[in-house]
């Protein structure tokens, strides 16, 4: 087996990325201090071609040398915005037709994997991850219309934010991809 070089992967470029169509998915980010998990996030957009990342609260903003040392230049090619209040994010999402859930361990939720998640008609879909040690406020949760729930089966009842985003949005762009085909 002989590993692919990124010319035979034929990966998009900046520009071409920035005129591919993109998933109807946003990710929010709420309160998220660290800037490799910020940077980690953008990645993840990138790779699954996401409508965007909104970062809120104290999440750092581009352009930020950590940011970009984990987002390797994604933080250039996702579409980003920063909104000061998640609450404001999440009212600003539903004005414009977003479903939004808050990834969060909460009474009802969805656990990943059981089954499809219920997906809006026109699948436009929004992600709330919250801080590394308090998760989504619960002011955010209340304004979410679910919560989507990742199965855990060790000691820990945890993953880090950036990891847990890989796992959500994998998920989601499979399902939504599934959807609008």
């Amino acid at each position: 087996m002989k590993k692919l070089t990124i010319q035979q992967m034929g990966r998009l470029t900046p520009e071409q990325f920035r005129d591919t169509p993109k998933l109807p998915l946003v990710v929010v980010l709420d309160n998220v201090r660290s800037q490799h998990n910020v940077g980690a996030v953008f990645r993840t957009a990138d790779a699954f071609c996401l409508s965007g990342v909104w970062l809120c609260g104290c999440c750092c903003q581009p352009p930020n040398a950590e940011i970009h040392k984990t987002a390797l230049g994604a933080e250039l090619t996702v579409d980003w915005r920063y909104c000061a209040d998640t609450i404001e994010a999440v009212d600003r999402l539903h004005e414009s037709d977003y479903t939004v859930y808050a990834v969060e361990q909460a009474e009802g939720s969805h656990l990943l994997g059981s089954g499809p998640l219920p997906l809006p008609a026109g699948g436009k879909v929004a992600v709330v991850l919250g801080h590394e040690v308090f998760g989504v406020q619960q002011q955010v949760v209340d304004r979410c219309d679910g919560c989507i729930e990742i199965p855990q089966y060790g000691t820990k009842h945890s993953l880090n934010v950036s990891v847990a985003a890989g796992i959500v949005l994998y998920e989601l762009s499979n399902e939504l991809r599934n959807s609008l085909s």
